[in-house]
């Protein structure tokens, strides 16, 4: 029932469409690129949904309040504390380790602003994970949602980035 009616929501109200194939792997990063506007959410909730994939998310504590906590924890949400010293990659990696699935979105701006260099914790915790990285652009002048690669971080952050981005750029242009 709410599968169908997103994708009524999401294909034909919103003009949608997806393009590639979701893993079949129970763990990975899903980082989402670019991450520019307030509407991603949604989008993402949306393509969730309608590929009927379990993929969490965390979020800065704040959204987490007695008021919309449940929403957001209805939604995959996890808080994160990001004003703490616990070391963050280790936390969400030891989540990883834990559990038998868990596919976590994450954008590499690390904010909606746009931003000349990503921020690396995506990378760092899919390496101390032992998890790929599947890189999923969404394109708003084309309405299109893109599975693009699932990539394994080789632990050269300089060269695996530039891959990474390489892909993100490729895709702008479709």
């Amino acid at each position: 029932m709410i599968s169908n009616l997103a994708k009524i929501i999401f294909f034909r109200l919103m003009g949608w469409k997806i393009e590639g194939d979701f893993p079949s792997l129970n763990k990975f990063i899903v980082a989402l690129f670019p991450h520019t506007r307030n509407m991603d959410f949604i989008i993402g909730v949306l393509t969730r949904t309608v590929i009927n994939e379990k993929i969490s998310y965390v979020g800065k504590q704040e959204l987490f309040n007695p008021l919309t906590g449940w929403f957001f924890r209805a939604l995959g949400g996890t808080p994160i504390n990001r004003n703490s010293n616990e070391n963050k990659v280790s936390a969400i990696a030891k989540i990883f380790r834990e559990k038998d699935a868990f596919r976590m979105a994450i954008a590499p701006e690390g904010t909606r602003k746009k931003v000349e260099r990503w921020k690396t914790g995506f990378y760092y915790i899919a390496l101390e994970a032992e998890v790929p990285i599947l890189l999923v652009h969404f394109n708003y002048p084309s309405k299109k949602v893109s599975f693009l690669k699932l990539f394994d971080p080789t632990g050269d952050i300089e060269k695996d980035l530039k891959e990474m981005q390489a892909y993100f750029n490729e895709a702008e242009k479709k």
